[in-house]
């Protein structure tokens, strides 16, 4: 989707926005004699979005890169002497330049209005195919000299598209402090923490008209609850600018959810009694429905594109109403229960024995093995490509036996592999979501694995609305990360900071529950319904990428494994990367996407 666009006609940058996404608030576009900034939603809060792109523009006048304020954002700013490109860390929002010879020719929020579907980079399909992380945090891009500006980086061009300097500007995390003795207290102080950086990360997402997800779990009840008592806050018990989104289910697994979710809004509405519930029946919805719209029309291969037809029906029941914003409680999850690779800190700094105690505990709160929680935590980070072999080869016999999450799945032709770095490719997945120091890297491997917005950017310029994440923010993030384990690992209660934190607003049921349903229904009965047709997918495409790529036949039989209950959730996501992958190629050529309106750029107009 095309939301901005900057190009050079006659050696000067000109600027193309979406005059339908300026209308509706998701594109803002601010000037002053210093020059102009166009920014894809927002900078550092949601409500006031004019005055977020005015700040973005200002903090970059004095001739240095500007710091990278929080927010869910792209933005382009237009100097007299320079410009510059940049996105939040959080990388929620896409933006894309053509680089030829050192020049900068194209800037875009999309990358297929860059890209030649004739000059495909299959590179970039290697490291698509490694794992989920892999898409936001590459530079590479599919087509050949396309690149992404990375999450959190500033790029610095010319006044005619000369290429500076690129700048990857991170938040400093905060390091662990001593563990205090005092297990209660230290929990009580946590949340507390926990508490206020939560507040604030809803704070600075509501806007004029917010919805929330509202699944009855404790995450999205925790951040509608929150958004609820701000707005009682500012209104007086008001609420009419609060929308309660959620999809409701009769039968099947996810029918066990239902009176969570009845409870959930009751106490969300008793703080905003003009809160609107929008409950959406999502019986007839299955996983893979129109799999080739969702997947094919994607601005670049999605691996969660199976599971739009559930996320696309609930927006849609909530476009009409206004809203500007979406918040979830998506990443909640890796981001605030406690850090399991803390059991490899303590084995690489020596301290086998507490490890060890504490692996045990670990292994009777989740009621897992102590093999496996060691093996998970201490050992697969230490050496996770050959980690993956050995079990690969101690449960093969079938296509998606032992097939994790860097191990080339049989059906990726080999050669392919050899000739285009899938090797390279899933050593630099594995050092992203492992690195030095495992219990640091979930954070940043967290951001990308937990909120995959390909489905909500493909929507935006329909619906209106972007989604948003608190907890996510870079607020709660660095909050959760300096925590000390005494204080997050509580056995048998999973998020216990959290609970802590919200013990007076959660509802008795939601606040007690360890565990909820997952959609595993939904996707079973996806596979069931829709696996012929998956494979008919596969077996007619023409794109001779595919081809080269795949084994088709053996890609069939892993869809049919999977439509039989084997394998597991890292190689289900294999096989639903591949068939996103398969949908997106076959589709290549069909992509149109102009912003609807420009808007000319001269620095200091």
């Amino acid at each position: 989707m095309d939301a901005l666009r900057l190009e050079w006609a006659g050696g000067a940058p000109r600027l193309l926005t979406s005059e339908a996404m300026a209308r509706q608030g998701l594109v803002t576009t601010v000037s002053s004699r210093a020059g102009t900034a166009a920014v894809v939603g927002w900078v550092g809060s949601a409500r006031d979005r004019a005055a977020g792109a005015r700040g973005l523009l200002d903090s970059g006048g004095q001739g240095a890169a500007p710091p990278v304020p929080a927010g869910d954002y792209a933005a382009v700013v237009v100097y007299r002497d320079r410009i510059l490109l940049t996105r939040d860390e959080q990388a929620r929002i896409p933006l894309f330049f053509r680089e030829s010879g050192g020049r900068v020719n194209a800037v875009s929020t999309s990358v297929r209005c860059l890209g030649s579907v004739a000059e495909l980079d299959p590179r970039y399909f290697c490291r698509y195919l490694t794992g989920n992380l892999a898409q936001p945090h590459a530079d590479l891009t599919p087509f050949a000299g396309v690149h992404r500006v990375l999450g959190g980086e500033v790029v610095e061009l010319s006044h005619t598209g000369q290429m500076r300097r690129r700048t990857l500007r991170r938040a400093r995390r905060a390091t662990d402090p001593p563990e205090p003795t005092a297990g209660g207290s230290c929990l009580a102080e946590a949340a507390q923490e926990l508490r206020l950086a939560l507040e604030n990360a809803v704070g600075r997402r509501m806007g004029t008209t917010t919805a929330c997800h509202v699944s009855g779990g404790t995450d999205s009840t925790s951040v509608a609850l929150l958004a609820a008592r701000l707005l009682a806050t500012e209104r007086g018990g008001a609420g009419e600018d609060l929308v309660l989104l959620a999809g409701r289910f009769s039968r099947g697994e996810l029918a066990a959810e239902r009176s969570y979710l009845d409870v959930a809004m009751e106490e969300i509405c008793r703080h905003t009694p003009a809160a609107r519930p929008v409950i959406v029946d999502a019986d007839d919805v299955a996983d893979f429905d129109d799999f080739q719209h969702h997947a094919g029309d994607a601005d670049e291969p999605h691996a969660h594109a199976f599971r739009a037809p559930f996320w696309a029906r609930l927006h849609a029941a909530v476009a009409e109403l206004g809203c500007d914003t979406l918040l979830t409680g998506c990443g909640a999850d890796p981001i605030v229960d406690a850090n399991p690779f803390h059991l490899h800190r303590l084995a690489r700094t020596g301290q086998l024995r507490q490890m060890t105690e504490q692996a045990r505990a670990w292994a009777a709160g989740s009621e897992r093995g102590l093999r496996d929680i060691v093996r998970t935590y201490v050992v697969q980070p230490t050496a996770p490509l050959a980690a993956e072999r050995i079990t690969a080869l101690l449960r093969g016999g079938t296509v998606l036996g032992g097939l994790g999450t860097f191990n080339r799945p049989r059906w990726l032709r080999s050669g392919f592999a050899r000739a285009h770095g899938y090797r390279d490719a899933g050593i630099a997945e594995s050092r992203f979501v492992f690195g030095r120091k495992p219990e640091r890297s979930l954070y940043d491997a967290a951001n990308y694995a937990a909120a995959p917005d390909l489905v909500s950017w493909q929507r935006a310029r329909r619906d209106g609305f972007f989604l948003s994440h608190p907890f996510l923010d870079p607020e709660v993030v660095a909050t959760m990360s300096r925590l000390p384990a005494a204080a997050t690992f509580q056995p048998g209660r999973p998020k216990a900071v959290l609970r802590e934190a919200m013990a007076d607003l959660l509802p008795a049921p939601i606040h007690g529950r360890a565990v909820k349903v997952p959609f595993n229904d939904l996707y079973s009965r996806g596979l069931r319904i829709h696996g012929d047709e998956l494979i008919a997918l596969c077996r007619s495409a023409r794109h001779p990428l595919i081809a080269e790529m795949f084994d088709v036949e053996t890609l069939c039989r892993a869809v049919r494994e999977a439509q039989l209950g084997l394998g597991d959730s890292y190689s289900w996501d294999r096989v639903n990367r591949s068939l996103a992958l398969v949908a997106w190629l076959e589709r290549l050529d069909r992509h149109s996407g102009a912003p609807d309106a420009t808007v000319p750029v001269t620095a200091g107009s």
